[in-house]
């Protein structure tokens, strides 16, 4: 029987491979072995993961498990959790090894949210959105979202304000889900979210340990498919102490995106700039100097067409 044996060697040595990198890392080469050991092509995969109500490319799979990207979006880490279950993992050995790599990214960034505090966000994100019966898929795409953040006269993240323009993808959508992470220290339980138009504040609820906060924002009527929607709603957060950027993930490419940051008069920055990331845990790149508007004490970012990834605004105090 030399086909059964060498089976059962190649199956033995895939064990012992996948065992080591559960161990001792890095995410992409224990992802990779795990799937190489039960396995799966990465059509199945994504297969699997459809029905744990996750979607995930291929392509992006693949950069996954060849650590060209990393996932670190809410619904990415999700998907980290899901394939947990899929491969028949340890429950968090993959969460674990990209939180571990967090000590290296955090050093060369103190001033931005750690990847660590990403990953344990995430987790507790989607807790409070089961909360809230929300669905993975909110049913609904984002054609424009314009958001204005003002910094208070303590340098604080004071709150911020969103206006979106949605159109739904399937029948019956009645409400939007907005999320908030506030800077570090923060108080969610003090933070105020106000429908400003066009829909009305629902459920709300928080966590403080990850300054996480999540409310429902109801239109008041239910959409068909291909209907669009626009509605504004509002923040109030200063509850942290000194903030020095804003960032806004997307998980898909899509609509435009304009981010205006307002200094109040008595605290305005020496310089700004710009910045892209295609991970939380990848190098900034993409950056560009902005000019602060004298007479409006701002300034802003206009993404056309947004990619995936994360794009913000930095700033340095005196």
């Amino acid at each position: 029987m030399p086909h059964a044996t060498q089976h059962a060697d190649i199956a033995a040595a895939s064990t012992a491979e996948l065992d080591t990198a559960l161990r001792g890392g890095p995410f992409h080469v224990a992802l990779r072995a795990a799937i190489a050991a039960r396995g799966l092509p990465l059509q199945r995969v994504q297969h699997h993961l459809s029905r744990h109500g996750v979607k995930v490319g291929v392509t992006s799979l693949s950069y996954w498990q060849q650590g060209a990207r990393r996932p670190q979006r809410p619904e990415s880490l999700r998907a980290v959790r899901a394939l947990e279950e899929i491969l028949q993992l340890p429950e968090e050995s993959l969460i674990r090894l990209l939180a571990e790599s967090d000590d290296h990214s955090s050093s060369r960034q103190p001033a931005a949210r750690s990847y660590r505090s990403l990953v344990a966000a995430s987790g507790v994100l989607e807790r409070l959105l089961a909360e809230l019966d929300c669905p993975v898929d909110g049913g609904l795409h984002t054609l424009a979202h314009h958001e204005q953040i003002r910094i208070g006269g303590r340098r604080e993240l004071a709150g911020r304000e969103s206006h979106h323009i949605v159109r739904a993808h399937r029948d019956g959508v009645d409400r939007f889900v907005a999320v908030h992470h506030g800077d570090p220290g923060c108080a969610p339980d003090r933070m105020r979210v106000h429908a400003q138009e066009n829909c009305r504040t629902g459920r709300v609820r928080w966590h403080h340990d990850t300054g996480t906060l999540v409310a429902e924002l109801l239109f008041g009527t239910r959409l068909r498919a291909g209907d669009t929607f626009l509605f504004r709603y509002g923040v109030e957060d200063g509850t942290a102490g000194v903030c020095r950027e804003y960032a806004r993930g997307f998980d898909l490419a899509g609509g435009q995106y304009a981010l205006q940051v307002r200094f109040t008069g008595n605290a305005l920055p020496l310089r700004c700039h710009r910045f892209t990331q295609h991970s939380a845990a990848a190098p900034r790149s993409g950056r560009q100097e902005l000019a602060l508007s004298g007479l409006h004490h701002s300034v802003h970012l206009v993404e056309p067409r947004m990619r995936t990834g994360i794009v913000g605004i930095g700033w340095e105090w005196e």
